[in-house]
């Protein structure tokens, strides 16, 4: 066997899931939302995940993320088995692993781009100069030089969505959960935000995992999960669209 060989058989996969579970309530009112999930995710992979409602890919999605628990199995993430971490240790490793991007942007109306970029930074504790030119960084790296001291309600929908990934890139995440990122876009920007993902996944390394019901927008991705009845139905990979 190559050293090469024997280095990708002892690198362990970004992310790991065995038989997870996840369940809300007891007795007779208990929810079973993931019944049992077994997925494997590689570094610099683009995933996309679908499902009708209910399926169980959004609580899977919190679970990847940190921001839930599963109920039972196993979830590793860099070979960590994260059930096992405390509270405040999850929420270290969501802070300085994860990036998420969510379908209403969630910034904050009062203050401009260039301040909701900075924000994770200011939760680390980064010095204001830094954190400054990190985000000025993220958003021209996202197009959107010039635009730093326009608040989001000055912004169109594709130029918000923009800054909400901004801010998710300007940690240097490992993985960006990506939650609908389009569902409130119309088509032409739709796919503007879905090439610039795939320039981050592509050009940058980053690790993307994206719920999302739009076939034409899975399409991005290199490899799609169809989530049913809290199980994964299928794992297929795919040729990203041109």
């Amino acid at each position: 066997m190559s050293d090469a060989a024997t280095d990708n058989a002892a690198t362990p996969p970004l992310i790991r899931m065995r038989g997870v579970t996840k369940v809300y309530g007891s007795g007779q009112a208990a929810m079973h939302a993931l019944r049992g999930i077994d997925l494997t995710i590689e570094s610099g992979e683009f995933v996309a995940v679908m499902g009708p409602s209910g399926s169980g890919k959004s609580t899977c999605m919190n679970v990847l993320g940190c921001l839930d628990t599963p109920s039972g199995g196993s979830y590793r993430f860099q070979d960590i088995e994260v059930p096992s971490l405390t509270r405040r240790q999850r929420a270290l490793l969501r802070r300085h692993r994860f990036g998420f991007i969510f379908q209403g942007y969630n910034l904050l109306p009062r203050t401009t781009a260039l301040e909701n970029v900075e924000l994770p930074l200011m939760y680390r504790g980064t010095a204001l100069r830094e954190r400054r030119s990190l985000a000025l960084g993220a958003l021209a790296h996202v197009g959107l030089s010039g635009w730093e001291q326009h608040r989001p309600g000055e912004l169109s929908g594709g130029q918000q969505q923009r800054v909400a990934i901004a801010r998710a890139i300007v940690t240097e995440p490992a993985v960006l959960l990506a939650d609908e990122p389009t569902g409130n876009l119309d088509s032409i920007r739709s796919h503007e935000v879905m090439e610039l993902l795939r320039g981050l996944n592509r050009d940058d390394g980053i690790t993307i995992v994206m719920v999302t019901h739009e076939a034409d927008m899975a399409a991005y991705a290199g490899r799609v999960v169809q989530f049913a009845d809290g199980l994964v139905a299928s794992d297929l990979r795919q040729k990203e669209c041109a």
